[in-house]
């Protein structure tokens, strides 16, 4: 998957739910060159460095589109990160009177902003997942027949469970009761196949900088053909700028502003780098996930959060100790071993809710390009170590 950080005086790295590092050389390349060689405004002159960034940004919407399975790549807007999106869609699409259904293990990028949007009159019913994160898609159509549905909200993937949703399903019966299909897709995005125009969503929003390897500071936007959500931002679009008004036209309606190029550049390198390797890569992070739960397992005192290492998940393993905290094991892995993991509630206590871990939060490892078994092993040796 890449090349080892199993050096004892570098870190060993398992935050790539948090960010992806390091990233593949190309990305870095990319971005070093959009700021060395087109650093122009793009779409905002006809110089040389204005048209090369403009170049850049349209050849990255190309490569991401065709990564993500988007026949039409002005369905694709980019945006500053996969929080700034799931806003857009959620605050663009709702309104006062409207009804959402919801699934009880979302990120606080989706339960925060339906937390604004109930104060202003948003009804939001939740749908209880079961302790490893699993939606029952019978539980959502009950709850969608229960009253007329704007939308259903879904994550693809939990940040803190590594539960897969069956999202299909969900849009399914979103859509056979005239309700939208709004998914937070940053933990699914790079680390699943992907493929939007079958998939069902009718808004999917990804991170840039997770499963997809590009710089942080960028995220895509998917609007299904007719989805218009109104924008959340006014501005400079280099395009109809007579017009008072932010154009209508995709994807200038929702990238007010002059954009991160280098990121974007640095995301299209990614995109190009995944249309290439992806399949392999994510080979190897299913066997290296299953490879590190297994072992967890073996830990005494130790309990894996969401499914169990037979069923598919997505590069995320969670853990909670009977004796030992999740700070404190985070601590040793880190000063005494050199390995990054996260502790806490993951920016998610609704997950950590569902699983019985709202008080004691838990330690994340996270998976992605540059682990090796090595890695998983040293991993598992210190946490032997650790929970003795």
């Amino acid at each position: 998957m890449g090349e080892s950080t199993l050096v004892t005086d570098r870190i060993t790295y398992f935050d790539h739910a948090a960010t992806s590092w390091p990233k593949p050389q190309p990305v870095v390349d990319a971005v070093v060159h959009a700021m060395t060689a087109a650093g122009g405004n793009p779409g905002r002159a006809a110089h040389a460095l204005a048209l090369a960034a403009s170049r850049l940004i349209l050849q990255s919407r190309t490569d991401v589109a065709a990564l993500l399975g988007v026949p039409d790549s002005k369905d694709l807007a980019f945006v500053p990160g996969c929080t700034f999106g799931l806003n857009l869609a959620l605050k663009g699409l709702l309104q006062p009177g409207d009804r959402v259904v919801v699934g009880s293990t979302e990120h606080n990028s989706v339960a925060r902003p339906l937390s604004s949007l109930a104060a202003s009159g948003v009804r939001v019913d939740i749908v209880a997942a079961d302790d490893a994160g699993r939606i029952d898609p019978d539980s959502v159509e009950r709850a969608v027949s229960q009253a007329p549905t704007r939308a259903v909200i879904c994550q693809h993937a939990s940040n803190v469970l590594g539960t897969i949703e069956p999202v299909g399903d969900l849009a399914d019966i979103a859509h056979a009761a005239g309700a939208l299909l709004i998914v937070d897709g940053a933990q699914a995005a790079g680390h699943l196949r992907l493929d939007l125009a079958a998939l069902g969503a009718d808004a999917y929003v990804a991170s840039g900088h997770k499963g997809l390897l590009g710089p942080q500071g960028v995220g895509v936007l998917y609007l299904a053909p007719g989805v218009e959500p109104a924008e959340l931002l006014q501005g400079g679009s280099g395009s109809d700028s007579e017009d008072p008004n932010q154009p209508k036209t995709r994807p200038d309606r929702y990238e007010a502003g002059t954009p991160n190029t280098p990121a974007v550049a640095g995301l299209g390198a990614a995109a190009r780098y995944l249309l290439e390797h992806g399949d392999a890569l994510r080979a190897e992070e299913r066997r290296l996930t299953r490879m590190l739960h297994e072992g967890l397992l073996e830990i005494p005192g130790m309990r894996v959060l969401g499914p169990p290492p037979t069923e598919e998940r997505v590069p995320v393993v969670s853990i909670v100790h009977d004796n030992l905290d999740a700070d404190r094991i985070a601590f040793e892995l880190d000063v005494t071993y050199k390995i990054a993991v996260r502790a806490g509630l993951h920016c998610a206590p609704w997950a950590h809710e569902t699983a019985g871990t709202r008080q004691s939060g838990a330690v994340r490892f996270g998976i992605g390009y540059g682990v090796t078994a090595a890695d998983i092993d040293y991993a598992l040796a210190s946490m032997r170590t650790v929970c003795a």
